[in-house]
């Protein structure tokens, strides 16, 4: 086998690892909503202004919360190859690698910080006969964790859509970088959670958990499909290249 057959043979196996990682998007959707299913998360999560009986009761409800949120958990964690695959294709065809760069930084924080609480949330079912306080305080900080430090993401969507809109030979079409850049919009309201515990800025609100749940459901099926449909055009093309 030649040097360049071997490297044509590596990079259309590289493709095909692309791929995989494309699908990764729309799985993430599945397995993370089939384990918030599972815990009794969805379709109603807790209310900010839950009292610390119905908080205690929900964490205390048996093995199926602490199983579906570590589906759950594991669901989330399928972003990351996503993620290093749209860093992949942004350094593949844009000369200006901080872009690629700053995407995959971005990507792999909102991922961390994506596990980070449903970690939380497995603690406060740990123990149902610790001290109720507590059990309130892990659970506010796993809600709060899991909604509001939305910076990294909105971040990553604005590189994606600069990638995007500025690049002639982008692989992916335009309406793709504006979408981007509306769910980054739709993000901008989770901050406010913080401060409402009631109404559509609390955290289980209209404007926060359901519309944040369903724009980043959408992002990840349609960024997880044209990153596979990108990886079908290039191992088409090189093989025609042969």
């Amino acid at each position: 086998m030649t040097a360049t057959t071997s490297e044509r043979a590596t990079a259309a196996a590289e493709l095909r690892i692309l791929a995989i990682c494309g699908w990764c998007g729309p799985a993430t959707v599945a397995v993370a909503f089939a384990g918030w299913l599972v815990a009794g998360v969805l379709p109603f999560p807790l209310r900010a202004s839950s009292t610390t009986a119905e908080v205690v009761r929900f964490y205390a409800g048996g093995v199926h919360v602490p199983l579906g949120i570590a589906l759950a958990s594991v669901g989330v964690s399928l972003v990351i190859p996503l993620v290093a695959a749209m860093s992949h294709l942004v350094r593949r065809v844009d000369d200006r690698p901080l872009l690629a760069q700053v995407q995959l930084v971005a990507g792999a924080t909102t991922a961390a910080l994506l596990v980070v609480p449903m970690l939380v949330m497995a603690t406060a079912g740990f123990r149902p006969d610790r001290p109720a306080d507590l059990t309130v305080l892990l659970n506010d900080l796993a809600w709060l964790l899991f909604l509001t430090p939305v910076a990294p993401f909105v971040i990553q969507n604005l590189v994606l859509a600069t990638a995007v809109l500025t690049h002639p030979s982008s692989v992916f079409p335009r309406w793709v970088g504006y979408l981007n850049l509306w769910v980054g919009f739709t993000f901008t309201f989770d901050v406010l959670a913080y401060a409402f515990h009631t109404g559509p800025f609390a955290w289980h609100g209209l404007l926060i958990f359901w519309l944040a749940l369903t724009s980043y459901a959408v992002w990840l099926v349609v960024m997880g499909w044209h990153v596979r449909r990108a990886a079908v055009t290039l191992l088409h093309e090189s093989e025609e290249d042969r």
